[in-house]
């Protein structure tokens, strides 16, 4: 048996998109988005986020469209932006779908129930946004999510999880 040091079935660099390769020297933080109550809860981890300030603040984000999140968004849905803390990789790859967590991934962290969705308890801070009337438009392959603000808390004394080039770091 041989460990390796990389990933084993990564796409080799030189087949890798230029653009993709780019995107990923871009550290970015890592947000969940959840909405919903009790077993109708559905999140998607996002890094592809911008927040607008303004009279209305807005939040956009690109999305999987082919995610179960993406099912759930229509004008007028509530939702939370949870900005993950730096100690909470497990949650985003939970979310992301890209490690195992039993039981669905709001086992994996600890939650409770706000007005806008499901909140993460030890979050740097989240957004409680309402998802924005308008046609439905994609960005590349991804879904274009667009929110008001309606509500901001952060901890100022907590760590932001970045990711960049495949890894989580503390910002």
């Amino acid at each position: 048996m041989t460990i390796h040091s990389e990933h084993p079935f990564a796409t080799p660099d030189s087949e890798r998109s230029p653009l993709r390769r780019l995107r990923g020297r871009l550290p970015q933080a890592v947000t969940v988005w959840t909405t919903g109550a009790g077993a109708a809860r559905e999140g998607w981890t996002l890094s592809s986020v911008l927040v607008a300030d303004g009279e209305p603040g807005e939040v956009l984000g690109l999305l999987d469209p082919d995610s179960d999140l993406a099912a759930e968004l229509d004008p007028g849905t509530a939702l939370v932006v949870n900005v993950l803390d730096a100690g909470q990789r497990a949650v985003a790859d939970a979310f992301a779908r890209v490690a195992p967590s039993p039981g669905g991934p709001f086992r994996t962290g600890d939650w409770e129930q706000g007005p806008h969705g499901p909140r993460l308890l030890g979050a740097q801070g989240w957004l409680g946004v309402r998802v924005l009337d308008g046609p439905e438009v994609h960005v590349g392959w991804s879904l274009l999510v667009r929110a008001v603000v309606e509500t901001v808390e952060l901890d100022a004394d907590r760590s932001t999880l970045v990711h960049t080039r495949g890894r989580y770091s503390a910002g």
